[in-house]
């Protein structure tokens, strides 16, 4: 496996194989070159912005940040983020890494589809983000040159349809537990893939409450 792509080194530690393996056994081939694509932009991103970060704890979050879209992972009743993340801490645990260090892996996966939040937090929430923003929603897509964007696609390339692909695994990721998309990404998702949705109204929530007023 190449060891450095766009002039980002790929984490080779004991825990960083272990988790590339796992990931690897856990998902299928669209979910995990994403998710190393997720990595090689967030640390461009760090890269270009000057941004100090851990590269493995880094390289952690992006490629358990959709673990929780996996059977394997997935509980009935959180939202994938969340499942994700609980999975990600079970494994850094597993390697005495620092609470802080695992709570900064779980906050860049449990926020990673939250938008305007993670840009302004510590940089392994922050960098998770952006790698998933320039993925999937092609966020800051000309901050990357041509040469960055061919060499991280041709290590790990994106699928003939990526954009229908990732839409479909947030839809088979989250139809069985509807109420998890409530004010998040995933309610358009489900809008868009599930006839039989129907989106919760925080107005309506609020007005429909047992409050007497």
């Amino acid at each position: 496996m190449t060891s450095n792509i766009a002039g980002i080194r790929i984490p080779d530690s004991a825990m960083a194989r272990a988790a590339t393996q796992l990931v690897r056994d856990t998902e299928d081939d669209l979910l995990y070159h994403h998710s190393r694509r997720v990595f090689l932009w967030g640390a461009l991103t760090g890269a270009r912005r000057e941004i100090e970060y851990d590269p493995e704890l880094l390289y952690i979050g992006a490629m358990f940040h959709d673990m929780g879209l996996t059977q394997a992972h997935a509980s009935k009743d959180l939202r994938f983020e969340v499942d994700g993340a609980n999975a990600a801490r079970e494994f850094l645990s597993g390697y005495g890494v620092a609470e802080r260090d695992i709570e900064d892996v779980w906050a860049s996966i449990a926020l990673h589809t939250t938008p305007g939040i993670s840009e302004h937090m510590r940089p392994t929430i922050a960098l998770v983000t952006a790698g998933v923003e320039m993925d999937v929603l092609g966020i800051a897509y000309d901050d990357f040159t041509s040469a960055q964007r061919d060499h991280v696609c041709a290590h790990h390339p994106r699928e003939p349809d990526f954009k229908h692909g990732i839409i479909d695994h947030f839809a088979q990721g989250t139809i069985g537990k509807p109420l998890t998309t409530f004010g998040n990404v995933k309610a358009d998702v489900l809008a868009l893939k599930d006839p039989t949705y129907q989106r919760l109204n925080f107005c309506s929530i609020i007005l429909g409450s047992a409050w007497p007023d």
